[in-house]
Formats: structure tokens, C-alpha cells, sequence
């Protein structure tokens, strides 16, 4: 299988393995990239791994000391980190990425750290965000939510959001923001297998009996509507304020300071310049895509991300309860596709 061949029909061909959930990708060798993988490894060796390692706080723990996680996950740029400051802003504990952040110690052949999950009694629930993709295929390939549950993290303590964004807006700020640490060839290819490996997360999901609700970063266009409802969903409505989704800095500050908010320790080369906006509130940021070629947008529609999009927006209309002229608003024609 040759899951680096960048033209159109080679990348047809692997998301098609993608879409399958073909078992040729967890145990296809991934060979060195650079700083981000010194080591040649599966994906399957790379799970385990990092499963082991979380498995040593989880295996002790009853059930009823684990917290309520609110889960959510996507490819990386549709607007996951604005979402975990969101989280942080109501007070609750909101972390980013530490499952892909293991991962990438386990890439490079690091000591592993589990991530230390407080207690219930302690923090009765905590947020979380993982993205995938962007820089090698492990993490363009991986199933977080898989990772907790084999670990040992009780289901019923689990609440699935998945993340989405329009296809060709999420392609461009890969493109941008990324284009400092890989080829844009690269990236192309890791965001097609990324976007359909997110769809294999909300399908295991729903196998292990995890609940899930779609949560598309185009509702933020109204986003105080659109987080009352996500935050009635998930059962956190005495949570939800207006200033949490408004008002992230105080008068004279500069900056958000959300110490809710707990990052990993990571390597210098995912430090990227500009990489986050820092914005005062919870809101749509808008990405130009003329930048893409006719041959880019033909991928993501010959490679089903298109189609896989259509699916995100019909979940989301339907987990959050969106009215028809609502969905119209905020979707435009891909609500009309997807209805």
C-alpha cells in the first residue's frame, strides 16, 4: 500500500481503507518523519503504548471516582481550542490534547506520562479536546476515544462531542497555519485521512454505547444560541452564563487568562507561531479559501470529505435541535445537501 502517493486517485484509493477502518492501517510500518517520529512503528504498537500508560491511573480507580469527561474530537482546526476555553470559562477543568501529547512522546521513543485524571469527588466533571492530524500519519490515523476506553475509562462516564467544520475553510487553515512544519503536499493527504478518521471516532463511539452529539464550528456564527443548546444537551444548562461565550478578559487585560484551561508539556516543534487566535470571546472566525486549487476541491469531494461534512451538519441540525431556517442560516446549501 503506498499511503504517501499524493495524486488524486492514490488518495481516493487510501481514503478508501480509511472509510472501511481497513486493518492494513494499524499494522502498516510508519517510517521516521523527521523531529515528529524517530522511530519506525505501527499504529497498533503506538495504541498499545499509549493505552498501557493511561491504564496505570485508570486500572485502581472505581468507577464512581471518575469524572463526567465531556469528550470532544475533530480534525485539527475546526475550532477545538476556542471550545476547551469556553469550557474553562464556566470553570471546569479543560484540557488540551493530552492523549495525542502521549502519543507524540510514544512517536519519539520518550518515557510515557499518564495523564493524571482527578477524581470525581474532586472535580465531578472536566472537559477535554483531542484533534487529529496534522504532521504524520500515527496522528492523522489515531482513535483517542479508543485509547480511553481500553484503558479502562468507564463509558457511562464518557459523553462524545464531535467536532466538525466546512471542508475547504478547515483545508485553508491547514494550509496557513501549518505550512511551517510540513510540505503542503503532506498536509493535504494527512487532512483527508484525518477528516474520515474522525468519522471512525463517532462510529466507535456509538458501537461502544459512548453517547455522542455533533457539534459543527459553523453554529458559532450564533454562538450564544448555539452553546446554550449544546450545554442543554450534555446535561450542563445550570453551567451555561452569557459572559462565559463573551467575555474572556477583563477590562485593561490584554489577553485571555484561563487557568482552567491545562496544556501539556511538548516539544519545540509544535510550538507553532500564530497558530491560535486570541480572541476576547467565543465567536466565528471566517477563513478565505480562494487559495485552493480546482485540483484540492475536487479531493475533498472524490475523497468523500465533502460527503462526510453533509453527515456532520444532518447530525448536528438533529442532536442540537436546529429549526429548518436556523439550519439555513448558519449551514446555507450544505443544510439543503444534507436535508
Amino acid at each position: 500500500m503506498n499511503i504517501h502517493a499524493t495524486s488524486a486517485d492514490s488518495l481516493e484509493r487510501i481514503a478508501d481503507l480509511v472509510w472501511q477502518q481497513h486493518s492494513s492501517l494499524d499494522t502498516m510500518l510508519l517510517s521516521p518523519v523527521g523531529e515528529f517520529q524517530t522511530r519506525t512503528v505501527a499504529l497498533e504498537t503506538l495504541m498499545r503504548e499509549v493505552t498501557e500508560c493511561l491504564a496505570e491511573n485508570f486500572r485502581h480507580r472505581p468507577a464512581q471516582d471518575f469524572p463526567m469527561l465531556y469528550f470532544a474530537c475533530g480534525k485539527a482546526r475546526v475550532g477545538s481550542t476556542a471550545l476547551s476555553n469556553l469550557f474553562g470559562m464556566i470553570g471546569m477543568p479543560s484540557y488540551y490534547q493530552p492523549l495525542k501529547a502521549i502519543l507524540r512522546d510514544a512517536l519519539v521513543g520518550q518515557s510515557l506520562t499518564p495523564w493524571i485524571v482527578p477524581s470525581a469527588t474532586d472535580e465531578p466533571r472536566i472537559f477535554s479536546k483531542e484533534t487529529i492530524g496534522p504532521y504524520v500519519l500515527a496522528e492523522s490515523l489515531f482513535n483517542p476515544l479508543q485509547l480511553l476506553i481500553e484503558a479502562g475509562y468507564p463509558r457511562h462516564r464518557l459523553h462524545l462531542i464531535v467536532l466538525d467544520r466546512e471542508p475547504a475553510s478547515a483545508l485553508a487553515s491547514w494550509l496557513e497555519k501549518l505550512i511551517s512544519r510540513a510540505p503542503e503536499s503532506t498536509l493535504l493527504r494527512h487532512y483527508v485521512i484525518a477528516a474520515l478518521s474522525a468519522v471512525r471516532v463517532a462510529s466507535y463511539a456509538k458501537q461502544q454505547g459512548v453517547p455522542v452529539t455533533h457539534y459543527v464550528y459553523e453554529v458559532s456564527k450564533e454562538a450564544i444560541s448555539s452553546v446554550r443548546v449544546l450545554f442543554d444537551r450534555l446535561g450542563l444548562s445550570s453551567s451555561f452564563t452569557e459572559n462565559a461565550v463573551t467575555s474572556w478578559r477583563e477590562p485593561g487585560q490584554t489577553q485571555v487568562n484561563n487557568a482552567r484551561v491545562i496544556f501539556p508539556s511538548e516539544a519545540t516543534i509544535y510550538k507553532v507561531p500564530n497558530l491560535h487566535t486570541s480572541d476576547s470571546a467565543y465567536r466565528y472566525q471566517c477563513r478565505a479559501t480562494a487559495s485552493l486549487s480546482e485540483t484540492q476541491l475536487d479531493i475533498l469531494e472524490r475523497c468523500g470529505i465533502n460527503d462526510a461534512y453533509r453527515a456532520s451538519v444532518a447530525a448536528c441540525v438533529r442532536d442540537l435541535g436546529l429549526s429548518a431556517a436556523t439550519s439555513e442560516r448558519l449551514f446555507g446549501d450544505w443544510f439543503a445537501a444534507a436535508a
